[in-house]
């Protein structure tokens, strides 16, 4: 805090961090908070052969937000998997992510960096059947890859290292950058897959559908269970409440600092001018028993006494307004008769 009561440059960067932190933290939660709460309040149904009944009955035959668990089975053709054997699935997702070590100038340690080179997703039309091979009813899922979280299982996983020459390491000093090698990862929605899909229910033409919901309601196709499903996004949403109050009562606290320390400024600007009014008034009063003029009066004549000139310098507070007698007649501990403040040491003033 400076001495003219304003916060600091620290300080309105520090309260403008945490109020923007805080802000964005809330949002955050908010939305979590929203999407756990819909997906609790979700009806849950089973693809058995009165799911289309149920549809039938339903307002335009849809259900805007429904849980459907069931069985990943292929419509038409699978994908294979290009490096597991006997791997089929309808969801197919390539990564190079290439890993590298990067000279942090600040901290002067190497950090590990991650970035994706090169990713494709390749998928085909699936449906979800029941778990009893007899229910012939199926569930066709709508552009899976809208999912928020499209959850994949790792098959395939392969690191290789770069190889590096003496010359390669000597550039890579330099330029503060040092390649690791490339991390090649195949995921898959596999078929026969137990999978939780969360969105719009719809029936089109005989053909149950599964699709994004609409109102900004989240879609979910996912290999947990429902219960499961639901732990996570309310485990998401304690997360960002805790950031939230933790950065909010930081923004407190730095608000009650800055308040603080306004308020005392302002507490001793009001003592300062009571002093003041208060000296004047003993300055007039003394004026008055000498029964002199203020215009008679030096401007560098003591306070006190009204008669020596000023001779004494004052610390810390740098005040000069006594002269040497008036000073040793202060009373102990001498505190300046202008500012109340103590006096910790006295120069002398030499008028040439």
């Amino acid at each position: 805090m400076e001495h003219s009561g304003r916060p600091s440059t620290a300080q309105i960067v520090l309260l403008a961090t945490s109020s923007a932190l805080t802000a964005v933290f809330y949002s955050m939660y908010r939305r979590k908070a929203g999407t756990a709460c819909r997906l609790k309040e979700a009806k849950k149904f089973s693809i058995d052969q009165d799911l289309k009944k149920i549809l039938i009955d339903a307002p335009g035959k849809c259900i805007p937000y429904a849980v459907i668990e069931g069985v990943v089975k292929s419509v038409k053709e699978t994908l294979s998997s290009q490096f597991v054997d006997n791997c089929k699935g309808v969801v197919e997702r390539l990564t190079l992510r290439e890993h590298k070590m990067v000279w942090n100038r600040t901290t002067h340690l190497w950090n590990d960096c991650e970035k994706i080179v090169h990713q494709r997703t390749n998928t085909v039309p699936f449906d979800l059947v029941s778990h009893d091979d007899s229910v012939s009813t199926a569930v066709r899922v709508i552009r899976p890859l809208d999912s928020a979280e499209l959850d994949l299982e790792v098959v395939y996983e392969n690191f290789h290292p770069t190889v590096q020459s003496f010359t390669d390491a000597i550039g890579h000093l330099i330029s503060g950058e040092r390649p690791k090698g490339i991390r090649e990862t195949e995921e898959m929605l596999k078929v026969g897959e137990s999978v939780t899909g969360v969105g719009e229910l719809v029936l089109d033409s005989n053909l149950v559908k599964l699709q994004p919901p609409k109102q900004g309601m989240q879609y979910f196709i996912s290999r947990l269970d429902y219960e499961s499903l639901l732990t996570k996004q309310q485990s998401r949403v304690k997360l960002w409440k805790v950031l939230t109050i933790v950065f909010g009562i930081a923004t407190c606290a730095t608000v009650f600092f800055i308040l603080r320390k306004q308020y005392i400024h302002f507490k001793e600007r009001q003592k300062l001018k009571s002093i003041r009014e208060e000296f004047r008034e003993m300055q007039t009063k003394r004026l008055r028993e000498m029964d002199l003029e203020e215009e008679s009066i030096s401007p560098n004549a003591c306070i006190i006494c009204l008669s020596s000139e000023r001779s004494c310098v004052f610390l810390e507070c740098g005040h000069v307004c006594s002269c040497d007698d008036c000073y040793h007649a202060l009373p102990q501990p001498k505190k300046c008769p202008m500012c109340r403040k103590a006096i910790s040491r006295v120069v002398p003033l030499y008028n040439s």
